[in-house]
């Protein structure tokens, strides 16, 4: 709320320099943001009595949309890349997956481990465990499993995160 949408009877004062003007009515506190040709803005509502600032607002908006901005430019999104294998991969395709999922977990990255099956493969699938179990233990000194294997319908799913 700024300026005149200040309906409260009393509000403590902040000068534009930071310094405390004291309680005293919105009418006042008004008054003396214009002499100081600046905006009221109610800052604290909740408090009792609201706190108020002299400020200029098209300022402190902009300030506060530059602080979000850069906020948001150091945030870091975590996206999910998939390696997919099949129950009867061989050792040397088994690592070249291990290094293309080392790669991702290198650049932060989680990464979703499918073992997919195909026909009579969906016959042996307690049996082929040991695949996503192997692709751990490769991988177990720079990731944590994070989810645990998991049959959903014609394929199985574990989850890896880069250890802390």
């Amino acid at each position: 709320m700024i300026n005149e949408q200040i309906r409260d009877k009393e509000v403590r004062l902040i000068g534009s320099d930071g310094e405390q003007l004291g309680i005293m009515s919105a009418k006042e506190a008004m008054f003396k943001a214009q002499e100081a040709g600046l905006d009221l803005v109610k800052i604290a509502p909740q408090a009792k009595p609201p706190v108020c600032k002299i400020i200029d607002y098209g300022k402190y908006r902009y300030e506060l949309a530059r602080k979000e901005k850069e906020a948001k430019k150091k945030q870091k999104t975590i996206d999910v890349k998939e390696v997919r294998l099949s129950p009867n991969i061989d050792t040397n395709d088994l690592n070249t997956k291990v290094n293309a999922a080392r790669k991702f977990l290198s650049k932060g990255d989680r990464v979703k481990v499918t073992l997919r099956f195909r026909g009579r493969e969906m016959a042996h699938m307690a049996s082929s465990k040991h695949v996503l179990d192997d692709f751990a233990e490769q991988l177990a000194d720079v990731a944590t499993v994070e989810k645990a294997p998991k049959v959903e319908g014609r394929s199985m799913t574990m989850f890896l995160t880069e250890k802390r």
